[in-house]
């Protein structure tokens, strides 16, 4: 058996985590990361990480185990956060999901757990990992479709695949409550969270503009005309609906491009304009989940989290960067979103659409 430490929240999925590898014999050490000091608790008042904090404590006692704290906040604004804020700035849209992933919870925590001489880690996510005879770690999804998070997984190097577990990935999310209660966990009726990784749900145009000032403009039909006005390109994305302060014909209108030159946001008024449709997208800083580069030329493509994939073929076009084309043409492609790639049930890669892949 294993020493393992085990990434833990406060909420259910982690917790269930640190009660399956233990039941299994494995010697299991909790391990809280603080990220995150600004979201307050709206009925206490407190920092919210502390209320999670103290249920993580409240799990390990009841499992009698160890409970670590990881200070990661300087490091988790610079690598995440402002990341996150520049990319924004740019045009891009950017996932704070697969940045945490790659720099904290798989990154600095899986430094540390190394360097204090564990074995593995392991966190609460739905997705699998196996492992074939020359000890390849091949990420799969999880079996709850509803639930699978391997698509914000994908930049997890392969040194760190082959260190980690994921237990619920083999689970349903209803059966991981049932098991919750079956331990006695503090946490089993507790909500899911939701919003960005370790800073919650929030007005996201408020947490932006927190960081970045206004620079007004013009929202314009594709013919030119002026139908409102926004505040910044960078709080908006392709395909977005909600919050376009357009109200003309008392339509549903649709971010189709940003014309950044002009500082224009241009919508249509209909989710199946063709200017929301790309047919090839160029992915760059391409990533392999095992390592290496897949002999398929074939792969099926998510865009986007809980997206259908759809079927592509890809081409090597140099310096880590592919070209994708799309067996039939795919909606609401960003510049900055992460485009997974997956044969059968296998995350096998992925990269970050880049500016033309809505040209």
């Amino acid at each position: 058996m294993a020493k393992v430490l085990v990434g833990m929240s406060g909420g259910v999925d982690s917790s269930v985590t640190a009660a399956l590898l233990q039941e299994q014999g494995h010697e299991v050490t909790g391990g809280f990361i603080k990220n995150w000091s600004d979201s307050k608790d709206l009925w206490t008042g407190e920092c919210q990480w502390r209320g999670e904090r103290r249920d993580a404590l409240r799990v390990a006692a009841k499992l009698g185990i160890d409970l670590l704290t990881f200070d990661f906040e300087k490091d988790y604004r610079a690598r995440v956060l402002d990341r996150m804020f520049a990319e924004y700035q740019a045009g891009l849209t950017p996932n704070p999901d697969v940045l945490c992933n790659e720099e904290v919870k798989f990154g600095l925590f899986f430094e540390e757990a190394m360097r204090r001489g564990f074995e593995y880690v392991a966190t609460g996510h739905y997705a699998r990992i196996s492992r074939d005879a020359e000890g390849t770690a091949h990420l799969l999804k999880g079996v709850d479709p509803a639930k699978d998070q391997s698509y914000f997984l994908y930049r997890v190097p392969q040194q760190v695949l082959r260190r980690t577990l994921l237990p619920i990935g083999g689970y349903q999310k209803k059966d991981v409550r049932e098991l919750a209660q079956k331990f006695g966990l503090p946490t089993a009726q507790k909500p899911d969270s939701q919003g960005i990784c370790f800073v919650g749900k929030l007005d996201f145009h408020e947490f932006l503009r927190k960081k970045l000032p206004p620079t007004p403009g013009e929202i314009v039909s594709r013919a030119g005309e002026v139908l409102g006005h926004h505040d910044g390109l960078d709080a908006y994305t392709i395909g977005q609906r909600q919050g376009i302060q357009v109200s003309k014909d008392g339509k549903a209108w649709y971010v189709a491009k940003k014309d950044r030159a002009h500082n224009r946001l241009i919508v249509v008024p209909d989710r199946e304009d063709p200017l929301l449709y790309t047919a090839q997208a160029v992915l760059h800083d391409v990533v392999w989940c095992t390592g290496h580069r897949p002999r398929s030329k074939t792969v099926d493509v998510a865009i986007r989290y809980h997206q259908h994939p759809v079927r592509s073929t890809i081409e090597d076009v140099g310096d880590d960067t592919y070209r994708l084309v799309f067996a039939e043409p795919v909606w609401g492609l960003a510049p900055g979103q992460s485009a997974v790639l997956f044969i059968g049930d296998e995350c096998v890669g992925g990269g970050y659409l880049a500016e033309d892949a809505n040209p």
